[in-house]
């Protein structure tokens, strides 16, 4: 049994008890001028403020199926400053679980999960732990033939089922997780893009908090739907 398993099974969670977040909404319109609204309403998504400070909502749609992204603080400790997460209601397979995550991001909960675990200080586990650690001790690592080193070295992918990450991986996914506009701050800053119990979700360290970084990271958001919609049908 691997550190991760003890320490899942010694959180008392069960892979049913993880469930990724829903963004919460609770907007107001943006000005009509303001940037990211005039870009919003071109593509035929909505734009509004939220009551954190500077928050935003977007609303769109893959299809008929519908999308909300925030950008807010941070509810991770992994992630400094604005957070973007997002969620996408799908319908597809509730049995494929697959998990794109920066391979920084990986490393970290790894060294965090072993220092928590042999803590000979440390008497009991801390239940408030993120899920995305606890996905590490449920999901295997996956690799294929088809997927670059250069990628690799930037993502792992980890998954229930090696078919259900192929299959939602599409080049054109993988493309554009390799070119972000601010290419170097995106080898380092925390990213997850998953599909779970049907959904599609994403979270991110918005860095830099730019324009062209949100229309990136929304780009790659359409593209995991369109993937999972067309690849992992319920």
């Amino acid at each position: 049994m691997s550190v991760f398993d003890r320490l899942l099974k010694a959180l008392g969670k069960e892979d049913s008890d993880v469930q990724p977040e829903t963004p919460h909404d609770g907007s107001e319109a943006r000005p009509a001028t303001d940037p990211v609204s005039v870009w919003a309403s071109a593509q035929g998504y909505v734009a509004s403020a939220t009551p954190a400070e500077d928050g935003l909502t977007l609303a769109g749609k893959v299809g008929d199926k519908d999308w909300l992204l925030t950008r807010g603080p941070s509810s991770r400790d992994f992630i400094e400053g604005e957070e973007l997460h997002a969620r996408a209601a799908l319908a597809v397979a509730s049995d494929a679980s697959v998990v794109i995550m920066s391979r920084p991001l990986k490393e970290d909960l790894e060294k965090q999960a072993y220092a928590i675990y042999t803590d000979s200080l440390q008497t009991t586990v801390n239940t408030s732990l993120p899920e995305e650690m606890r996905w590490l001790a449920m999901y295997e690592e996956v690799v294929w033939d088809g997927l670059a080193p250069e990628f690799l070295e930037r993502y792992a992918v980890l998954a229930d089922d090696l078919e259900h990450a192929v299959a939602w991986l599409e080049s054109g996914l993988v493309d554009s997780l390799m070119h972000w506009p601010d290419a170097q701050t995106a080898r380092q800053a925390p990213f997850m893009l998953m599909t779970m119990r049907g959904n599609v979700y994403m979270r991110m360290e918005y860095l830099p908090a730019d324009l062209p970084t949100l229309q990136h990271a929304v780009a790659v958001l359409n593209l995991g739907c369109e993937s999972a919609l067309k690849n992992l049908a319920g």
